[in-house]
């Protein structure tokens, strides 16, 4: 027969001995994180009290049971922000130079225009960043013309 040792003992002490029930007795169990609701509560009752700030904090709300006009009103708002969703997705990053998808590795270039490695440096496109202006700016703003004040001879 197997000894249990001290070790062993001691694992199972730090689970809690009692589960409590979701707040909005929906069947599920509740976690102190996250007001002792369920997961699928919690992120309901937070999307709820993001759109209506009448909701009170200290009262449980009855998600489960909720009127068919509301539920309604859920799913248009729901296919409001899925077709917004959709037209984020819809913008492909594509190079300006030869329209190849770039995704994640292009390369944006001082003239405000997406690249692919091919055509990101100056030379290979179409740049219309005047370089030349931009450095002379940059050395006048860096080295101030510095004169002494006159002498007052006596």
């Amino acid at each position: 027969m197997a000894q249990k040792t001290e070790k062993e003992d001691t694992e199972f002490k730090s689970v809690p001995e009692t589960l409590t029930p979701c707040l909005n007795n929906c069947g599920l169990t509740g976690n102190a994180a996250t007001n002792n609701m369920c997961l699928n509560c919690f992120t309901k009752a937070a999307v709820s009290h993001s759109h209506t700030s009448s909701a009170t904090e200290s009262a449980p709300l009855d998600l489960h049971a909720a009127r068919p006009e509301t539920r309604k009103l859920n799913l248009e708002t729901d296919v409001e922000t899925k077709v917004m969703r959709e037209t984020s997705q819809r913008e492909v990053n594509r190079c300006k130079g030869c329209r190849k998808k770039v995704g994640l590795t292009g390369f944006r270039c001082r003239c405000g225009d997406l690249f692919c490695s091919e055509h990101r440096y100056s030379d290979r496109h179409e740049c219309s960043y005047d370089y030349k202006a931009a450095g002379k700016a940059a050395i006048v703003k860096e080295n101030p013309v510095v004169k002494a004040d006159k002498i007052v001879r006596i």
